[in-house]
């Protein structure tokens, strides 16, 4: 029942319309609750960035309201933002003890470890922030401990579904629990947020336990080296991997940072402990090839992955060439192609032979397909779908799927505002969006100068021009032009873009050449012009000036 007075919110800030950089923000009465804070990355659209963030402005500007901070699993889209965005929000972060585990070691990389407070609830567990009422519901999903979200309010309750999937043999972890599900619809919601990435895939998204058989019997089959790349993340596929190794005789050796942080937290939290531990790079020299099974990162193409740089010959220790083989344990995301294309194609320049989900069973989604969807909606009843979790084509064919099914879907994007209760559930505002870049140890927005000079100097390169004049602006000596990226240091073109610039300075007004200001701003103008003549370019321009 909803109580007079009170209303509730839904509001996106990332991850909505595209992927990654999930972060949502639920509003009831004056109060504020935040569902993860993930990163993205540039890839193709955007290739002057590495990763990105969510800007949190709008609810920075509320933190005094904002009751905390929960996260429904350790993948990077959903947590990986925290320690680069908890200044702005300083509230406590609610995490499972595997989700704490990877945290912890991020934070602690960022020096946040002793200054953030982290809330550890287990899994399928309660908790109160008032005036919401959490409880974690287990899902299945490619990494432990997934956790769909039930948010009861004076106002009603919403399901905030997180990534998940309905897999009947997880390997690691409980299946979804589905009998929850079941009683959270008898109990009745006003709306279910979900997960729409799988949402153009009929049919089912097949379980872990098949891709299991399916590696134990291919790795069986190889000699020489065997390399396997995977999401780190997925520590059933990591087992998987380990136990088809153990049924071919072969030792693991693990390559790649992220893959020892994962490793680490599984065991911190009992996974993988029938697993021996693995091998390190240095150890790896020593196992015979026939023996050998290594578990490397970079399946997605990462340009300075463990992979990539086998791929190239330019790793310390570990090698691959005639008669090893790679398998891609792992999806390509889109946007990563090209990246991935070119790993492959280095590998196999070395005579190594490539297997990847298009040719054995060796990788399945830990989204759920569209009969997923249908089960879940049978099971929680919602009267309003919210799809999240994907770009507009995803998000569209979701609420297809929704409304097939009886139920009404609501579309938005990152910074929409959804009104859910009291009255008509629709958009009734719009907040400020925008995202941020990670550029060395400090976060700038992507729209802003910095990176829109960094994207003009990657399609259009930079010139620079020193000049010196004396106190009447008259110029002393030629002026020198510096542009990497146009000509190279000895070609004569920047002798005669040089001397266009001395000509156009030395005809300038008298006055404005002994205005410092003036002067600049008219050099940099006949540099881009001059420029613009002899290269049909229009690159960044800087002009640094020097009175003598």
């Amino acid at each position: 029942m909803v109580r007079a007075n009170t209303d509730l919110a839904f509001l996106p800030l990332g991850g909505t319309g595209e992927i990654g950089m999930n972060m949502n923000l639920y509003r009831c009465g004056g109060s504020w609750l935040a569902v993860d804070c993930g990163i993205g990355f540039g890839g193709s659209e955007h290739p002057e960035v590495d990763i990105m963030t969510p800007d949190p402005a709008f609810i920075a500007e509320r933190r005094d309201r904002l009751v905390g901070l929960v996260i429904t699993h350790a993948h990077e889209d959903h947590v990986g933002a925290v320690a680069h965005l908890w200044r702005s929000l300083r509230c406590p972060v609610y995490v499972t003890p595997f989700t704490a585990a990877v945290l912890r070691r991020k934070l602690a990389e960022a020096q946040l470890l002793n200054e953030v407070p982290v809330r550890v609830v287990p899994p399928g567990g309660s908790f109160e922030l008032p005036p919401f009422s959490l409880q974690f519901i287990r899902m299945t999903h490619s990494i432990p401990e997934a956790q769909a979200l039930v948010i009861r309010t004076p106002a009603g309750t919403v399901f905030h579904t997180g990534d998940w999937k309905l897999d009947p043999d997880p390997l690691i972890g409980p299946r979804s629990d589905e009998a929850a599900l079941a009683k959270l619809g008898e109990e009745g919601v006003l709306a279910m947020i979900c997960d729409s990435t799988n949402a153009m895939v009929e049919g089912h998204s097949g379980s872990e336990a098949d891709v299991r058989r399916s590696l134990s019997a291919l790795i069986r089959s190889l000699r020489g080296r065997v390399a396997v790349t995977c999401f780190a993340s997925n520590v059933a596929r990591l087992e998987s991997i380990a136990l088809a190794a153990r049924d071919a005789g072969r030792t693991v050796a693990v390559v790649g940072r992220s893959l020892r942080n994962i490793d680490t937290a599984a065991r911190e939290c009992g996974y993988l402990a029938g697993i021996p531990p693995f091998a390190s790079e240095d150890e790896a020299s020593d196992i015979p090839d026939d023996n050998l099974l290594i578990l490397v990162t970079g399946s997605q193409g990462e340009p300075r992955s463990a992979l990539a740089r086998i791929a190239l010959d330019q790793h310390p220790r570990i090698e691959l060439g005639e008669g090893d083989t790679v398998v891609f344990s792992s999806r390509v995301i889109p946007g990563n192609e090209r990246a991935i294309g070119t790993v492959q194609d280095n590998l196999v320049r070395r005579g190594v032979r490539l297997m990847t989900d298009a040719d054995h069973n060796i990788h399945v989604s830990g989204h759920p397909a569209r009969d997923e969807l249908r089960r879940l909606y049978r099971l929680v009843k919602p009267p309003i779908a919210v799809p999240v979790h994907g770009e507009w084509r995803h998000l569209s064919a979701h609420a297809e799927l929704a409304h097939e099914a009886g139920i009404t879907p609501v579309l938005l994007e990152d910074g929409d505002i959804l009104n859910l209760a009291p009255g008509r559930v629709e958009v009734i505002d719009s907040a400020p969006v925008g995202r941020l870049v990670l550029d060395g140890n400090r976060l700038v927005p992507l729209t802003g100068g910095v990176m829109g000079a960094r994207r003009r100097m990657l399609f259009n390169g930079i010139a620079i021009a020193s000049v010196a004049v004396d106190e009447a602006g008259r110029l002393r000596g030629r002026p020198r032009i510096s542009a990497p990226g146009l000509f190279e240091a000895d070609d004569p073109e920047a002798g005669r873009i040089a001397d266009e610039l001395a000509d156009a300075m030395a005809d300038l007004p008298v006055p404005l050449r002994r205005d410092d200001s003036a002067l600049l701003e008219a050099s940099k103008t006949a540099l881009r012009r001059a420029l613009g003549r002899r290269l049909q370019k229009r690159p960044l321009v800087e002009v640094h000036l020097l009175r003598v």
